[in-house]
């Protein structure tokens, strides 16, 4: 073993005694339910924004986001910010406080005041399915280190779709039950303070990854400028879809047809966001450790600030990357043993494991681990949160002391962690056998037919007094993930999948949206029909006197 590969090695492992050892040290202060889950609404403004940061930077974003800009060569995905920031601060402004008023742990206990026990489980159960198909999706996107690293090591003999599969199903094992460990530990404020330190891991990685492309393509950055001459390289934004000069319609069905332009910005991404972080309780309970609804604005709304810089330096990587793979080092390029190609979510781990000097690789593998265990972590818990305080505190006889109530929590920490890992071996099939399916789409769509749903319920129970209702509550977010359903062309989808040969069931006149518009629309259908029904006497007087 070369003194590189040690080196690498002893930073990861004491990367991990660190995060384990923080994990043993919360796990003596944990008392209660609401200290385990909230850490006692005591964590300091700025550790809440190095969380919501480390949880947003994921793995999947920290590779996904520079293949983005190696695809696209432009900065046009950088336009969602400006609906990252809108939402922010309605979040701030309406849902944050609405939740400390109401002194919820499960962020579903406020539909049950506002409209009655049938929601608050209808919307539990979105958020626990949903959360449980996004999260699980994105443990198979470190393991592409896993794989890369195989393919370095045996050039003659690369992995193919079977053997990428196992390979990743063991690496994902070991990732999501080691996580599940130090989560059932030390409570939210293990992920917490860990992601306090992923996150400065992180910024080394891309400030390294910034300065050493510019210095190693001649010229520096007006050099790489030199050579993207295409008509969309480093865009900022377009208004429009690609129909330019057909009929308004056509124009308006190009729009949502495309993933990123300025009316995504303003409506797409701020729908989005609206119901990532006002309705998702992964995000929401990192919001509610605050010691108040001020201190938790204010990391709400800085860490969207924070979040320009990063979506920049992240895309200009991988437009970098575009430059020095095929205009300076074309000879280093990662080449697919499957397709033949350079595939765009690779580039970036490629370099990471090819290009960084020893240590600070192993510091940023560890760091790219560490942040998928950050973002595992806080899933497990919001989901074992929501289990048991909707479902299993309700349905089966539990103790009444807390201590044995965190213990159960503890439990279903494991058994999600378990149904995660199914998830993920699954998309990591999928993944194996279409390897051309990029990162960004698969995250962002698993939670796209649902979350529109449950955001337009919840905007009923904000923004109204007297409307919505349990009856109506359901029937309004079955036609709006119908609704989805039908504009994201998904029943054709899944029956070609068995049935090649299946005509197009969409009428021609539909429009075929893309994953930036799908909350969007979920959201407004969900909204109106959720408005033809009174809420009924008693639940407004309940809510009232809250």
């Amino acid at each position: 073993m070369n003194w590189k590969l040690t080196l690498d090695l002893l930073v990861i492992a004491a990367y991990f005694a660190v995060i384990l050892g923080i994990g043993i040290y919360f796990s003596r202060g944990n008392r209660d339910v609401k200290e385990f889950t909230l850490g006692g609404r005591s964590i300091p403004w700025w550790a809440v924004l190095a969380s919501i940061l480390a949880s947003e930077i994921s793995a999947g974003t920290f590779f996904g986001s520079p293949g983005q800009g190696y695809d696209m060569r432009n900065y046009t995905y950088a336009l969602m910010l400006i609906g990252y920031l809108l939402a922010r601060v309605v979040v701030s402004a309406v849902f944050v406080p609405a939740y400390y008023r109401h002194n919820v742990v499960s962020i579903y206990e406020f539909l049950e005041t506002r409209f009655g026990p049938r929601t608050r489980r209808i919307g539990s159960a979105v958020f626990l399915v949903t959360r449980a198909l996004a999260s699980g999706s994105r443990l198979w996107v470190p393991t592409i280190l896993v794989v890369i690293l195989w393919n370095l090591m045996n050039p003659e003999n690369p992995l193919n779709g079977w053997g990428q599969f196992w390979v990743c199903g063991l690496a994902m094992m070991i990732i999501s039950l080691f996580t599940a460990f130090y989560t059932a530990l030390g409570g939210i404020k293990a992920v917490i303070w860990t992601d306090v330190i992923q996150i400065a891991v992180l910024f080394a990685a891309l400030g390294f990854s910034l300065w050493y492309l510019l210095g190693h393509i001649p010229g520096g950055w007006d050099g790489a400028n030199s050579h993207l001459t295409g008509e969309k390289d480093l865009i900022l934004f377009t208004w429009q879809g690609d129909a330019p000069g057909a009929t308004w319609w056509d124009q308006v069905k190009s729009v949502l047809a495309t993933k990123y332009t300025l009316w995504v910005a303003f409506f797409g991404s701020l729908f989005i966001t609206l119901a990532t972080h006002g309705t998702d309780q992964d995000m929401v309970q990192r919001m509610l450790t605050a010691k108040d609804k001020t201190q938790s604005a204010k990391a709400t709304i800085l860490s969207g600030l924070a979040d320009i810089p990063i979506v920049f330096a992240t895309l200009t990587i991988g437009i970098l990357l575009w430059v020095y793979y095929n205009k300076v080092a074309a000879d280093l390029r990662p080449i697919s043993a499957l397709t033949g190609k350079t595939e765009s979510d690779q580039v970036f781990p490629h370099f990471v494991l090819t290009i960084m000097p020893a240590g600070l690789r192993g510091l940023v593998i560890a760091g790219v681990l560490a942040t998928t265990m950050g973002s595992l972590g806080t899933a497990l818990n919001s989901l074992a949160t929501s289990y048991c305080r909707d479902f299993h505190f309700r349905w089966f006889k539990t103790p009444e002391d807390e201590m044995s109530r965190v213990r159960l929590i503890k439990k279903a920490t494991f058994w999600f962690a378990l149904a995660l890992i199914a998830v993920g071996l699954g998309t990591a099939m999928v993944k194996a056998l279409n390897p051309s399916l990029t990162i960004i789409p698969i995250i962002l769509g698993s939670f796209s037919y649902t979350y529109g749903s449950l955001l337009g319920i919840f905007l009923v129970g904000l923004f109204t007094k007297t409307r919505g209702n349990d009856t109506g509550n359901w029937i309004a977010m079955l036609s709006g993930f119908i609704a989805v359903a039908v504009l994201s062309n998904l029943p054709t989808t899944l029956i070609r999948m068995f049935w090649a040969e299946c005509p197009e069931l969409r009428p021609s006149w539909l429009p075929v949206i893309e994953f930036s518009w799908m909350i969007m629309f979920g959201t407004i259908v969900t909204f109106c029909i959720a408005l033809c029904f009174r809420t009924c006497p008693r639940s407004v007087a309940r809510h009232q006197s809250v």
